[in-house]
């Protein structure tokens, strides 16, 4: 059930409605969101809410059992063990079987030696990277005696399916969700126009920016011929504004929709590609994974504790993981090892240097700079094998060779690209004041009902809802 389509909206509308009449029961109200979210997850594939309930059971038990053993116990680390096994387990199995399968089948095929394929074509589950890592934080937490252990299972199942960030985030952790299942919910009209207007500049990301981009991206990372260089830096520059949109969009309808039912999820996208390092990329893009892989790897690996050497180890272990963690093929892996080469070169590179504000003119040229860093780092993303990686990064060809021109791509690229230059000014606003909702807080009404029915208009008149789904959905 995709955000951008009719389906959903009348799924929403029902559960806003039923929802908000009982306003009164919060505990009617937080069963209700557990069917819905069930409902939900199930409309993709029924049977995998079988996995999502053993998570949710798993853990849930294991935050009980913590709470009968003192800090410090060795029964308290098996506990934590009994989570990691099941959650990671289950996600080894269903992401990376057949990756790691087929890996060492060719690395046999190589040597001469044969072998029976034992590649399982395993489905699979939509947003178990994002739900896996959502419970787990619940775990560690508890293990580290950072929360305490919820003892309403309604509670803690609502707070591991809730529908709107199952799919695709943002991670929201069980110490800033659970304290708000447990409040009552009460109706603001603010909290609702809010809401309204995050959706709204969501669906104007996806569909008209996006998804308006996905057929000149679609169609020339597709070529098998040799593409010309102007057609390589195209397709990698129309890329990076489709996953931003694309990603970000959904974030922002995920945070409209809680928003309108009471809940309030932290800001996954803060203006990424105004960054002007990696360390401050990372700390604007996909911040909830960002901060999740700070302080449950690169913290338990040890973190910046014991020297340059193993901290510079740890970010490197870091990056290649998370990578791994976005999809199980050896291009993920090579995009996080070059995400953990930026990082480490970063540190290095401030180590040495009196730190200083550069000039105006200096800033620019490390944004630029930067940004093309981050373009090549979406190729090693975006490419279908290392291959096409290898192609794109040749010299040769023709200036327009593979362009696939037509006019689907043609009017695409015209109307995304009009939609790119309202999303970096909108960026640009919220940058500008500090902002972590939308471009038009503290405006007046009429400039915000203004901006909201030009954003519903081009929407409607030329956004695509042709059943794209948005690209983390794979991971």
């Amino acid at each position: 059930m995709l955000f951008n389509s009719l389906h959903f909206l009348w799924f929403f509308s029902a559960v806003w409605v039923a929802y908000w009449a009982l306003r009164r029961e919060r505990r009617l109200q937080n069963g209700l969101l557990l069917g819905a979210s069930y409902l939900f997850y199930g409309y993709w594939d029924w049977r995998f809410l079988g996995l999502i309930l053993l998570s949710t059971l798993v853990d849930f038990g294991v935050g009980l059992a913590l709470a009968r053993h003192p800090r410090g116990a060795r029964a308290r680390d098996r506990w934590l063990v009994l989570s990691l096994v099941v959650n990671l387990g289950a996600l080894g199995f269903f992401k990376y079987w057949d990756f790691f399968v087929q890996s060492f089948e060719e690395i046999l095929s190589a040597a001469g030696l044969g072998t029976s394929s034992c590649m399982l074509e395993i489905i699979l589950p939509v947003g178990i990277s994002f739900y896996t890592f959502q419970t787990l934080s619940y775990s560690i937490d508890r293990w580290r005696g950072e929360i305490p252990a919820e003892r309403s299972f309604i509670d803690f199942a609502f707070f591991v399916s809730f529908f709107p960030q199952l799919v695709a985030g943002p991670i929201v952790r069980a110490g800033e969700f659970l304290p708000q299942a447990a409040r009552k919910r009460i109706y603001s009209w603010e909290d609702q126009g809010l809401g309204l207007r995050l959706i709204l500049w969501g669906l104007f990301k996806k569909v008209v920016v996006a998804d308006n981009l996905a057929s000149l991206v679609d169609g020339t990372f597709a070529q098998e011929g040799e593409l010309g260089l102007l057609t390589r830096v195209v397709a990698i520059y129309a890329f990076a504004a489709q996953i931003y949109c694309d990603f970000s969009g959904y974030t922002d309808i995920a945070r409209g929709t809680a928003r309108m039912l009471g809940f309030r999820f932290p800001w996954n996208f803060r203006a990424p590609y105004f960054a002007t390092n990696p360390s401050a990329f990372w700390r604007r893009w996909h911040i909830t994974l960002s901060n999740w892989l700070r302080d449950y790897l690169y913290i338990s690996l040890g973190g910046n504790r014991k020297g340059r050497g193993r901290t510079l180890r740890n970010v490197m272990l870091t990056m290649v993981l998370g990578g791994l963690w976005h999809g199980a093929a050896w291009n993920f892996v090579l995009w996080g090892f070059y995400q953990g080469l930026l990082l480490v070169a970063h540190r290095l590179w401030t180590e040495n240097r009196q730190s200083r504000q550069p000039s105006p003119a200096g800033r620019a040229l490390q944004w630029c700079g930067f940004f093309h860093l981050v373009c090549f780092g979406w190729l090693l993303f975006r490419a279908e094998s290392l291959a096409q990686i290898g192609r794109f990064l040749s010299p040769h060809g023709g200036w327009l060779a593979g362009f696939p021109l037509s006019e689907t791509v043609a009017s695409g690229a015209l109307i995304g690209g009009l939609g790119v230059l309202v999303v970096c000014a909108w960026d640009f606003v919220m940058e500008s004041h500090g902002t972590d909702e939308t471009a038009l807080e503290g405006k007046s009404p009429w400039v915000q009902a203004a901006t909201c029915l030009a954003l519903y208009m081009a929407v409607a008149y030329t956004g695509r809802f042709i059943g794209n789904e948005f690209i983390y959905f794979q991971f």
